[in-house]
């Protein structure tokens, strides 16, 4: 018997705006200028902390705030230090970020007020002060404490940590940024949850959140973990996506649930963190027990090479990563495909991200290979069809 792969009415005709492929080209080329530049930055204040013993010097400048509850560990040095050195950052990167917020309006991206992005750009800078603060006062902390076995602990800490985030993200962090409404009663409300029963994945409900008040692009997720599991749809997709091409679009996030996705990423990233952790304690015990370049293992003036250690793990890894990361997407879009059978729906639906979000869809091998954690929208178009060409071939055997 031969076997469908569209049992909805044929989806839209759409094609790629070659015109919008111009400008996407043109925006990711600026972006990526953008971005070495933030690194080149980084990469220059750090090795000025580094080899000029302005590291050492500041801690020196530091020295009166000799509180200890440990034996070793100076916190509030550690937290002066952090904070002068991510303000100094902040405030000299601060022009590429205007830049990058102006260059958003001009390709159509951003519809933010510039009051709007201050408030989120204050919010984020909030955030990472906190988080950076704690993690780093835990480091130092242990540094002082268990110098031998720190890193493990640490790699333990921030397995902890990531799996509380995946839990209270959508109800903690996500809303500090978007305003998250419930979907009304409805066909796409019900094709949606249906859509969950059929993975056999609980969710608390549908949402949508108001991307419109910040963008023009269009997103959906399946967001939390456990008990905070929800669909999310942005508002900017309602209105220009059929239901059947929203249904895919999330029938791929469902992927990610039936393949276990979010445990399989935190589990190897955490053995990413352990393995380069292990590295800058192996780094740090050579360079204050066999340079004698630093007063012991917590000193606050080794940030800057701890600083140092994890910007330059992660950029080697940083492919690795996002090559796991790809071949998750492309399972996910399997699972959307096969689930649904609507390949028609599920290119249209890419077709108009491609379109939307001014995504390039055919970036260069190494661009796609070094930054891209998404299979290219090219991509991910070719496998629709090669999964179209499958099932025929499939359907043909069987008839035979």
């Amino acid at each position: 018997m031969e076997m469908e792969i569209d049992a909805v009415q044929p989806a839209p005709t759409v094609e790629i705006d070659q015109a919008r492929q111009f400008k996407a080209k043109e925006y990711a080329r600026i972006r990526r200028r953008l971005s070495y530049i933030n690194m080149g930055i980084a990469a220059i204040g750090v090795c000025l902390l580094l080899f000029t013993n302005l590291a050492g010097w500041l801690r020196d400048r530091l020295s009166a705030l000799t509180w200890q509850p440990v034996h070793g560990w100076f916190p509030l040095q550690v937290l002066c230090f952090f904070l002068i050195v991510m303000l100094v950052y902040e405030i000299i990167t601060a022009p590429l970020g205007y830049y990058g917020f102006v260059l958003s309006h001009r390709y159509g991206l951003s519809v933010m007020t510039i009051k709007s992005w201050l408030r989120d750009l204050f919010i984020g800078l909030v955030l990472e002060i906190v988080l950076g603060i704690l993690l780093l006062e835990l480091i130092y902390f242990l540094l002082a404490a268990q110098p031998d076995i720190w890193w493990l602990w640490v790699a333990l800490v921030l397995l902890f940590f990531s799996v509380v985030m995946a839990n209270l993200a959508p109800v903690l962090l996500f809303p500090l940024f978007y305003k998250f409404h419930p979907m009304p009663e409805g066909e796409l409300t019900q094709r949606l949850l249906a859509l969950a029963n059929r993975a056999k994945t609980r969710v608390r409900g549908v949402y949508t959140f108001e991307m419109s008040r910040k963008t023009t692009a269009a997103n959906a997720a399946l967001m939390g973990l456990g008990n905070t599991r929800r669909i999310v749809l942005g508002d900017t997709m309602l209105d220009r996506y059929t239901n059947e091409e929203i249904e895919v679009v999330l029938a791929h996030e469902l992927g990610h649930h039936v393949h276990h996705d979010i445990w399989k990423l935190i589990t190897s990233q955490s053995v990413v963190t352990l393995a380069g952790l292990y590295l800058a304690n192996v780094a740090l015990h050579w360079a204050v027990a066999s340079q004698h370049l630093y007063q012991g293992l917590a000193d606050a003036a080794t940030i800057p090479l701890l600083l140092a250690l994890t910007a330059l793990f992660s950029l080697v890894v940083m492919p690795l990563n996002n090559g796991m990361s790809r071949h998750i997407e492309y399972q996910a879009d399997e699972y959307a495909l096969h689930s649904t059978r609507m390949v028609e729906q599920f290119k249209s639906a890419m077709t108009r991200l491609a379109n939307q979000n001014l995504s390039d869809v055919e970036p260069s091998p190494l661009v796609e290979t070094l930054f891209y954690d998404h299979p290219s929208i090219g991509k991910r178009l070719k496998h629709a069809d090669e999964y179209s060409h499958r099932i025929l071939m499939n359907s043909n055997n069987q008839m035979q």
